[in-house]
């Protein structure tokens, strides 16, 4: 077995204990992703110079006993719509194909500061706007189960090498569902904390709740770990609040025979397909009797597709408003969607959205009076091709646009609590089934207890375990999601890996 296929928690702690080392750590990563990177397109740039470098002085700070942080010497990679000081960083974007920071975001400046060797950027969609992670500077990413098909996205290159192994850590991020939605589909975990708690300093609407950054990883304790090294109150992060970093790291016991659940298909409204429908049925006939109680869920969710809507085109609308001007050609399809539907809105469908946003809230908020945890599926359907763009049609009812797809988590992100999706076993097509639990008002450390007791109760349920996709059959696979790159940055560190 390689150490790359111990989980991140496991390699920390050899690392301080000095039975590994960061420098053999990170050649392993590079040899994974020179063998399975080009079947799959999850990593971007790199800068395997700067990356050696840092492995060395974390080799030596351990060696020396130094006071070691909680990512110290693990391989990194960064979702690529944050800013990585000296690695270009191009958000999917032929506008920024050759862009290289001169500083870090805030939340890569405390992954950094925690020891992390950032080695890569991870693909995504266009500025982030949709759930296929492809683009025209690096081309598609592909599914670790089958290449042909959808990783999901926003954050889907992180879901992807994190899934094959190829690097213990990656960051991402989340508006509609794009932690929850690529963990799904690539069988991992993806964490949506409450809005503040990792500061996204370049959000332009500073008080809109919608959007968050947060960690993924293969398992619960390792999403905790690298959540405990993003989380800490900033000035230039107006919802933050404190929240105790030992206490995000470390689990606590939980009894799910103390749990009441609810569970639901579709929030009462989502176009969810037949399959999926019957995949949640049967995994919850498999688990109900953890709980104390497990109930189907009766709630109104009011007018929440129209909501996200007008919420979403506000911040697409502060955000590209000068681009958009200037050559609306120059942004993909995606994103002048949104723009176009956020410049023909007024200020009372703002005001409304808001108020109705509000009503949503305290309507969800109700629920936890009876039950502590939501239980629904991640996404409606198995993953598709990647060359569909999204999804137009659902068992024969078109769909509203081409997020309406994504509703299980955005009616989740209006209500702004925190949610995670855990691996749970697979779809009827053999591919990873994700389960995204819903948690209190800002009960991040409750839902993260409860899901560590979710994924160890399911891993002992025939059939609701985490998959793992086939490496052995990836290493032979070839398929040419790069080459539907339109436009390919000339940076150096745009040069694929070699061992």
């Amino acid at each position: 077995m390689s150490m790359l296929d111990l989980s991140a928690t496991a390699l920390r702690h050899r690392i301080g204990t000095r039975e590994i080392s960061p420098v053999e750590l990170l050649e392993a990563a590079v040899e994974r992703i020179v063998a399975l990177n080009p079947a799959v397109n999850a990593i971007t740039a790199t800068d395997l110079g700067a990356a050696r470098a840092v492995a060395r002085a974390a080799e030596a700070a351990a060696l020396r006993g130094d006071e070691l942080g909680l990512l110290h010497g693990l391989p990194t990679g960064i979702k690529d719509l944050h800013e990585t000081a000296g690695l270009l960083t191009t958000y999917g974007s032929a506008q920024f194909a050759e862009n290289v920071p001169v500083r870090d975001a805030a939340m890569v400046a405390r992954v950094r500061g925690e020891g992390a060797v950032i080695l890569a950027k991870t693909n995504v969609p266009e500025f982030g706007a949709g759930a296929n992670s492809r683009n025209p500077v690096w081309g598609a990413t592909g599914n670790p189960f089958d290449p042909s098909l959808n990783p999901g996205g926003s954050s889907g290159g992180s879901a992807v090498a994190l899934a094959c192994g190829m690097l213990p850590i990656c960051t991402g991020s989340d508006t509609g569902g794009s932690l929850r939605i690529p963990a799904a589909m690539c069988g991992v975990v993806g964490f949506r904390p409450s809005p503040g708690l990792v500061a996204m300093d370049t959000r332009p609407h500073g008080w809109a709740p919608i959007s968050v950054l947060g960690p993924m990883g293969r398992d619960v304790a390792d999403t905790r770990l690298l959540f405990a090294a993003q989380v800490g109150m900033d000035d230039r992060e107006p919802l933050g609040f404190p929240i105790d970093r030992e206490a995000a790291r470390a689990s606590r016991p939980v009894d799910l025979g103390r749990l009441r659940v609810a569970w639901t298909e579709d929030f009462g409204q989502i176009p969810v397909g037949g399959e999926i429908r019957t995949a949640m049925r049967e995994k919850m006939a498999a688990m109900g009797h953890l709980f104390r109680r497990c109930d189907v869920l009766d709630l109104d969710m009011g007018e929440a597709d129209r909501c996200f809507d007008v919420v979403r085109a506000q911040g697409f609308v502060a955000r590209y408003q000068a681009e958009y001007a200037r050559d609306p050609g120059a942004l993909g399809p995606n994103i002048r969607a949104n723009y176009e539907i956020g410049a023909t809105m007024t200020l009372a469908d703002a005001a409304w959205a808001n108020s109705e946003q509000t009503r949503i809230f305290r309507r969800f908020q109700a629920v936890y009076q009876d039950y502590d945890l939501i239980l629904s599926p991640t996404v409606p359907v198995t993953p598709f091709p990647w060359t569909q763009l999204y999804l137009a049609e659902l068992d024969g009812l078109k769909l509203r646009n081409y997020y309406h797809w994504l509703a299980l988590t955005y009616f989740v992100t209006l209500v702004t609590n925190p949610a995670i999706s855990l691996p749970c076993g697979r779809d009827p097509m053999g591919m990873p089934f994700g389960m995204q639990v819903t948690g209190r008002f800002r009960g991040d450390l409750a839902l993260l207890d409860a899901a560590a007791a979710l994924e160890a109760a399911w891993g002992r349920i025939e059939g609701l375990g985490r998959p793992r996709p086939d490496l052995a059959k990836l290493a032979t696979a070839r398929p040419d999601l790069a080459g539907f790159a339109t436009h390919r940055s000339v940076h150096p560190q745009a040069v694929p890996l070699r061992a």
